[in-house]
């Protein structure tokens, strides 16, 4: 395909973004990983909540994996090449993930307006294959996006100059190297993005302004903050990840080094925080993070003692 400019910085600065990188990607695997662990391991965390958090946690895991190993590789590369089939898929993969993320952080929503707004017919209303429907769901129009967008951009003619600005393939950056007309891939590019940012704005807005309603009504100030607390996490998730996204394709293509940075936000910054936010702030969570690390310690310290009884 060609070659990515990716982060202009002095060479002596290279060293430092790669550790960066390295330190963020470590703490996206381990804590996604880590959480997916827990949930899968910890009966006590079989319900709604818990699964759409699994499913968030894969996402997060794998879009970041997507762009993070092969930017730290370019890092290095004096070449910083990738190859046309590379390009294709790493696009691909990005949409699919991204877009998926988006759902499932509306779903995230609309779980917790039923838990807290309609507790008495949670278990009614979130049945587990209502559940296995909402992610199948947020796939579905993953798959549908990436599909569409990857065909649009990759059907276009590129210019003899074939330089990324950017740090991975993404569609912004492959439309300024395109020679060709580019109107319509601009009007399905504005018209995907508002049949799928704009209708999981409403529902996570909708939601979270049902949700504030419901708890300012608690008269118990240990419920209202608990509420809060939890919902605070998860709108500072949605904020962090929709301004991003917002500043990288709807605002005109003005600023693309502004552009890297804002991509860095849900790229890396993202999948790094949703594990952090949504296990340090949940007590359920921590207790099975307990239980497991207690079971190792015990295994840990019984085979220390078996050899030095032997």
């Amino acid at each position: 395909m060609g070659d990515r400019v990716g982060f202009r910085v002095r060479p002596e600065f290279h060293i430092l973004l790669f550790l960066l990188f390295l330190l963020v990607y470590a703490m996206i695997l381990l804590g996604n990983i880590g959480m997916m662990v827990i949930i899968m391991t910890d009966p006590r965390l079989n319900t709604p909540m818990y699964f759409f958090l699994g499913n968030l946690s894969f996402v997060d895991l794998f879009y970041s994996s997507v762009i993070a190993p092969k930017a730290m590789i370019n890092i290095w590369s004096e070449s910083k090449s990738i190859s046309y089939a590379g390009c294709v898929t790493q696009l691909f993969l990005f949409i699919l993930f991204i877009v998926t993320e988006g759902f499932l952080l509306a779903v995230m929503a609309y779980d917790r307006f039923i838990a807290i707004c309609n507790p008495l017919l949670y278990s009614v209303q979130m049945s587990a294959h209502l559940c296995v429907q909402f992610v199948a769901g947020s796939y579905f129009f993953g798959c549908i996006s990436s599909v569409l967008q990857t065909i649009m951009t990759f059907t276009l003619s590129f210019c003899a100059s074939r330089n990324i600005d950017h740090f991975y393939c993404d569609e912004r950056p492959l439309l300024r190297i395109s020679c060709s007309d580019l109107y319509i891939p601009n009007m399905v590019s504005f018209f995907l993005c508002t049949i799928i940012i704009l209708p999981t704005i409403i529902v996570i807005t909708v939601s979270y302004i049902y949700i504030v309603s419901t708890v300012l009504k608690i008269r118990s100030t240990e419920g209202r903050k608990k509420v809060f607390s939890t919902c605070s996490s998860h709108l500072g998730v949605v904020s962090v990840l929709y301004g991003a996204i917002i500043f990288m394709y709807v605002i005109p293509d003005r600023f693309p080094e502004l552009s890297k940075v804002a991509s860095l936000c849900y790229t890396l910054v993202t999948p790094m925080l949703n594990p952090l936010i949504y296990s340090l702030r949940n007590k359920d969570v921590k207790e099975a993070l307990r239980k497991i690390l207690g079971k190792k310690l015990f295994l840990f310290n019984s085979i220390l003692t078996e050899n030095r009884v032997k």
